[in-house]
């Protein structure tokens, strides 16, 4: 299918920041992806945490499964929308290379413990890191630091960015990728596109593995009309249809629901506002979403994973002891209790040397690394 005139082109790219003959057979976006697959923080997005830890059962979502499956959305409404599938692709795969073990949790204790320790260095951002292990700290080139991806990937993985540290990237690399927090412009449609299929993603497969672990129950889901009105409508298309293909056969529906209906608001408003051009996109409102109704519906959703599954005693009793894991490890590497290994890079601030390995960490290594630093097992008896 041939790319909209609003669509990402690699012929027209900002290019990268250390300059590259181009490849034979493969465009920059084909190429960036193609890096992003083979580095060594997308293989450990395979043992770390999406909602439940790795060690509570081979079938949750992890890190890994869960970037394939915004790859996947991403791609298929890219598809129809006229815009460029590799860029959306290689964004998708490359959005949660920063996230810490532990997931969430495992992020707001690495942020507690930078600014304890340091009240006026930033803390730390998981979209930040994202960037950072991309631009810095994979080692896989001779000629320069990190995956020296296009500017266009770049952006696209620097989702959110607090002011400060948009600040701190700008003055560094002038009318970069942090330029569009300063000025209020938008990224690229591809980018846009990579945010809202994250969150359609996240909702549907965090209510399937909520029912797979126990902590809801498929009843339960009727209360959140969203689901409720494609959970009725498989129970009338296929009587006496429960458990398992019930919950599958509700959130196919769901999926598809949310798809169809960001491709039509997105149509809409591309008609609306009629970019010729990437660059006039991004000077536009954001133009990739979901209707007000789907929105309105998407957000009571949210509310009901939060309140019934994020906050759920049993996820917050993992949460505790996984934030603890995090730092203690933090406390022993900064403290000098434990030496960082010889290969991590310390030429820049102590500290951050040690945020980095830790978020590095997949979860089975940080419960590893503490377990020989404390002589505790964390998990132990935690059913």
């Amino acid at each position: 299918m041939p790319l909209a005139p609003y669509a990402s082109d690699p012929q027209r790219g900002r290019g990268r920041r250390h300059p590259e003959p181009p490849a034979p057979t493969r465009d920059d976006y084909q190429r960036d992806r193609d890096r992003i697959v083979h580095s060594t923080a997308f293989r450990r997005l395979v043992y770390k945490t999406q909602v439940f830890l790795n060690h509570e059962g081979d079938l949750f979502r992890t890190r890994l499964t869960h970037s394939l499956e915004v790859a996947q959305l991403a791609r298929s409404i890219a598809r129809s929308l006229g815009l460029n599938e590799d860029l959306t692709e290689a964004i998708a795969l490359a959005h949660d290379l920063g996230h810490t073990p532990f997931g969430h949790a495992g992020q707001d204790a690495l942020n507690g413990c930078l600014r304890a320790a340091e009240p006026e260095g930033g803390g730390f951002e998981h979209n930040l890191q994202s960037l950072r292990v991309v631009d810095r700290l994979e080692e896989r080139y001779a000629a320069f630091d990190g995956l020296n991806l296009c500017f266009e990937t770049r952006e696209g993985i620097l989702k959110h960015c607090s002011r400060r540290h948009a600040r701190a990237l700008e003055k560094a690399e002038p009318g970069g990728v942090a330029r569009r927090f300063l000025d209020g412009t938008q990224p690229s449609l591809e980018a846009q596109l990579c945010n809202l299929a994250d969150e359609i993603a996240y909702n549907a497969h965090d209510l399937d593995d909520g029912v797979r672990s126990g902590l809801l129950e498929i009843e339960q889901l009727e209360a959140v009309p969203l689901v409720a009105r494609h959970l009725a409508e498989a129970r009338r298309e296929h009587p006496g249809l429960a458990g398992r293909r019930l919950l599958f056969e509700t959130l196919r529906r769901l999926l598809s629901a949310q798809v169809y209906d960001a491709i039509d608001a997105s149509r809409a408003a591309l008609a609306t506002h009629g970019p010729d051009s990437a660059d006039a996109a991004r000077a536009a409102p954001p133009l990739i979403g979901f209707t007000p109704e789907m929105r309105e519906a998407g957000t009571a959703l949210k509310r009901f994973l939060f309140a019934r599954l994020y906050r759920h005693p049993q996820v917050a009793a993992t949460t505790e002891r996984a934030q603890a894991v995090v730092r203690e490890l933090f406390e022993a590497y900064d403290g000098g209790a434990a030496e960082l290994p010889g290969g991590v890079r310390t030429e820049q601030r102590r500290r951050r040397a040690v945020a980095d390995y830790i978020a590095g960490m997949t979860d089975r290594f940080a419960l590893r690394e503490h377990r020989r630093l404390t002589g505790r097992d964390v998990f132990e008896g935690l059913s």
